[in-house]
């Protein structure tokens, strides 16, 4: 079975994004579970077929602190 990796950052403007590694789809959505939805719609729609995929979100979460 195929696996598609999805990079998932935090939006600037609230809500996250997520790019496929090394695919041409991007998507986003107000919270996780609203993006996850559109991963898998984003990933139907443009492979345009039957075949079953693993989608993997690899969520990087960026943080500064001062020491």
């Amino acid at each position: 079975m195929e696996e598609l990796i999805f990079m998932v950052e935090e939006s600037p403007e609230g809500g996250y994004t997520a790019k496929g590694v090394g695919l041409s789809i991007y998507t986003q959505g107000d919270t996780l579970e609203l993006l996850k939805a559109s991963v898998i719609d984003a990933v139907r729609c443009h492979f345009d077929d039957a075949k079953k995929r693993i989608v993997r979100l690899h969520i990087v979460r960026e943080e500064v602190i001062a020491a």
